[in-house]
């Protein structure tokens, strides 16, 4: 019993930060996100009898310790579901730097996902699969869908209300993003702590949930209309509001380094010289930037050239889940 998933990962213009409910991995606030072909993760998993534990190979490296705990208690979940007790080994190529703020998480669980349930015959509609995602990484529910997609936070304990639903095809609108790589060092302060401690102690964290629903109803207008400003000018701005709970939290963290600021910096010298560009950053040093086609040599050139970038790489709007042959898999 042998399926194979690949999934992108994907990018949050309204972030997501901050549970109600930790266990369930059900959010405070609904988020959106738009889907990067850039970056992806291919998923094997096969379940067999003769196995009498899980292994979780990332890579080609036998991995163990609390990322292999994760994806172990999420096969749980699958095994429940199936109502089938075998093990099985995962195979997973992960082309993100992982747990450096590119979102490994959301690639990685929507292939884990899409590839456990398939190899044990659970035939599950995208909303189905996007709310068992989301009990393995929050963000990962919306890599089901290709484009842009919002996170319903929901309104029950259970959380069977809350998942990702479509807001518009990769097809609607050919915007670029540019991933600028500083760091690919796995951070000092994960996101599950980070959003844990910004709940519990920082005093902006009220004011931030509270500022997302007019967010949200201006950034949809946004995408509805393809008005990239509109959509820039919201999505940058909500990044900042999220990461100014940080600074709030106790102890007080931040994802950010000098090379950060400087390639924000930057992205405002961009616009100031009529090239519009719009930077957003999720909980990591590396900051994404939101442009059009039309400017793409300019955005690429400008940011390669900031001290301290080691990398900067391009996307356009991805895919959803899709599901390959073994002979597909890279």
């Amino acid at each position: 019993m042998k399926a194979t998933a690949k999934a992108h990962t994907n990018i949050a213009l309204i972030k997501y930060w901050g549970k109600r409910n930790e266990a369930l991995i059900l959010p405070t606030n609904n988020s959106l996100s738009i889907t990067l072909d850039g970056f992806y993760t291919t998923t094997s998993v096969e379940f067999k009898e003769d196995l009498s534990k899980d292994a979780f190979y990332l890579n080609d490296c036998l991995i163990e310790g609390e990322q292999s705990n994760r994806v172990i208690k999420f096969l749980d979940l699958v095994r429940d579901l199936a109502g089938k007790e075998l093990f099985a080994e995962v195979n997973s190529t992960n082309v993100v730097p992982t747990a450096a703020g590119f979102a490994s998480s959301a690639s990685g669980f929507a292939a884990l996902a899409g590839a456990s349930t398939k190899a044990l015959g659970l035939e599950l509609s995208e909303t189905e699969l996007s709310r068992l995602t989301r009990q393995g990484s929050g963000s990962a529910c919306r890599s089901i869908f290709g484009g842009f997609a919002e996170w319903q936070k929901g309104q029950k304990e259970d959380g069977s209300d809350s998942y990702a639903v479509p807001i518009a095809t990769e097809s609607h609108w050919d915007i670029r993003v540019a991933a600028v790589v500083l760091s690919s060092k796995m951070k000092k302060v994960s996101s599950r702590s980070g959003m844990r401690r910004t709940v519990e102690t920082s005093p902006f964290f009220r004011g931030w949930v509270d500022s997302i629903p007019a967010d949200l109803t201006a950034i949809k207008e946004g995408i509805r209309d393809k008005d990239f400003e509109k959509v820039g000018q919201i999505a940058e701005a909500n990044c900042l509001k999220m990461h100014a709970t940080t600074l709030g939290a106790n102890p007080p963290f931040t994802y950010w380094l000098d090379t950060t600021m400087s390639v924000m910096q930057t992205v405002q010298e961009l616009r100031a010289k009529g090239i519009p560009a719009y930077f957003t950053i999720d909980a990591g040093p590396n900051v994404k930037v939101l442009y059009l086609p039309e400017h793409e040599d300019m955005v690429q050139n400008t940011l390669s050239n900031v001290p301290g970038v080691s990398e900067v790489k391009l996307s356009k709007v991805g895919k959803g889940i899709t599901f390959l042959k073994d002979d597909e898999f890279a």
